[in-house]
């Protein structure tokens, strides 16, 4: 059990994680409503639920990724969060079953993104990068046709969104997260779909002129413009954030107007002498302690002798 813990690959536990926590969440937010007041919950209260509790788990899942990947993914949530309150609210291109985005999207976003990327960065599809980019090409090229020839509601906006996915796959820097986004976003949309959660109209709300499948067969290649803004713009943005951070730490300097320039000492020559004099010891006393006279004994345990002169000179009466 311990060496096929360590073979395990973590990259798939993540999408393992994402995949399953999509399908529970889906599945709770499409329970009835008169189940839910029979349990004395209501639909704010639901959504308040879902959607805090999933930006928990993006946060936790952020915490084992790197910097970069951290702002790729807030990235992706805030450009996703954008499109879905304009094409679904505001234009109704597609509308959810509460008539609003539910608070649990915008950080789905993000968890998407993660397993696309860590879809992409698994061992076994590293090891085949190839097969898994052409089965994209191929299963999603074959769904693209079925939807503008074979379905009963024709699928023009798929088609073009996966003329969009090839392109990402042949000119973008990161295939493989591509290869990732079509297979989550692929689940995501069946799914979300099938159980109504949200429904696309049959039409573009804006031309009225583009057929839309339900749900777009190119679903993926719409994701891809958020990949792909996403990882044009993170280290930009992480660059700038950090050089702002060492802005704001930058210790404060007073201002000096000189450049600091290394001189040399001016050599020494002849010069005025200093004009300070020293004063003798003798001349200060600080305490009892210090030197006395011959005749003062207070203070003093031993007399100093008298003094006298140590040569005689005859003094001359004038």
């Amino acid at each position: 059990m311990r060496s096929l813990g360590r073979r395990a690959d973590p990259e798939l536990l993540v999408v393992g994680v994402v995949v399953g926590w999509i399908g529970f969440f889906l599945v709770a937010d499409a329970v009835p409503l008169s189940v839910l007041s029979g349990l004395g919950v209501g639909e704010l209260a639901r959504q308040l639920v879902l959607g805090v509790a999933t930006w928990a788990m993006l946060g936790y899942l952020l915490s084992r990724e790197s910097a970069l990947v951290r702002v790729q993914t807030l990235l992706v949530v805030v450009f996703a969060s954008i499109i879905e309150y304009t094409f679904s609210p505001l234009l109704e291109a597609y509308v959810y079953r509460i008539g609003t985005v539910p608070m649990f999207v915008p950080p789905g976003h993000g968890m998407v993104y993660l397993a696309a990327l860590a879809l992409g960065r698994s061992r076994v599809v590293r090891a085949h990068p190839a097969f898994f980019v052409w089965a994209t090409v191929l299963v999603g090229g074959a769904w693209a046709v079925h939807g503008l020839f074979l379905a009963e509601r024709q699928d023009v906006l798929g088609a073009f969104w996966y003329l969009c996915l090839l392109g990402f796959l042949v000119w973008g820097r990161a295939q493989l997260l591509y290869v990732g986004a079509f297979v989550v976003v692929t689940y995501l949309e069946l799914l979300g779909t099938e159980l109504n959660t949200w429904v696309w109209q049959e039409t573009d709300p804006v031309l009225g002129v583009i057929s839309q499948g339900n749900p777009p067969s190119g679903a993926a290649g719409g994701y891809g413009w958020f990949d792909l803004y996403a990882t044009l713009l993170a280290p930009k943005v992480l660059q700038g954030w950090v050089g702002w951070v060492c802005w704001v730490r930058m210790p404060i300097v007073s201002a000096w107007r000189r450049p600091l320039v290394a001189t040399a000492e001016p050599p020494n020559g002849p010069s005025l002498p200093s004009s300070e004099v020293n004063t003798p010891p003798a001349s200060t006393t600080i305490g009892t302690s210090a030197a006395m006279s011959y005749n003062s004994s207070s203070g003093s345990q031993a007399m100093s002798t008298a003094p006298s002169a140590s040569n005689m000179y005859d003094q001359k009466s004038p």
